[in-house]
């Protein structure tokens, strides 16, 4: 069964393309950006979990 490890990072105004495509060069999928609580933006990650 395959499994997953998530993380999250708060997305900087001007920053966003470099961000994303950091994390994405490391194997991390975008799942989703929200609205943070101080009205910021949150993106939420996810990859598959290496096997040992």
């Amino acid at each position: 069964m395959l499994k997953w490890e998530y993380i999250t990072t708060p997305l900087l105004l001007h920053r966003e393309t470099a961000i994303l495509n950091n994390w994405g060069s490391e194997g991390w999928e975008l799942v989703q950006i929200v609205a943070g609580p101080e009205g910021g933006m949150v993106a939420f990650f996810k990859r598959p979990v290496k096997e040992a």
